[in-house]
């Protein structure tokens, strides 16, 4: 059973940074990905980046060149580089097992997902 927790969310001002950590367990393929998705209220769920084992990402348009997506798969532990914030980039992130295991397509649908992370850009 994959099990994912998310840590580093936080309230920044538009422009500032974050990084996001998620410690995943559990998957049971040498082939899969992990990534990222974002939820604001009354909002719909919202991909933001997904990488696989081969190192393939995509990253959502509307935070391309803002966010990097990175693993490190000696510790089990994905991260979302988030600079240059901006007040729509509040929500809550979640980190998540999608169910298209590459990294070359960003597919909106998940397997899991952890907690979630709350993050907060004030203009």
């Amino acid at each position: 059973q994959v099990h994912l927790v998310e840590s580093g969310g936080g309230s920044v001002q538009a422009g500032g940074s974050l990084r996001l950590s998620c410690q995943y367990s559990g998957f049971t393929s040498k082939s899969y990905a992990v990534g990222w998705f974002r939820q604001a209220p009354k909002s719909e769920r919202e991909g933001v980046a997904t990488i696989d084992t081969t190192g393939a990402k995509s990253v959502a348009d509307s935070v391309k060149g803002r966010f990097t997506i990175s693993r490190d798969d000696a510790k089990n532990t994905l991260y979302l580089q988030m600079d240059n914030l901006k007040p729509e980039d509040t929500a809550m992130y979640y980190c998540a097992d999608p169910r298209y295991c590459s990294g070359e397509r960003l597919i909106n649908e998940y397997n899991a997902w952890g907690q979630g992370t709350q993050v907060t850009v004030s203009s």
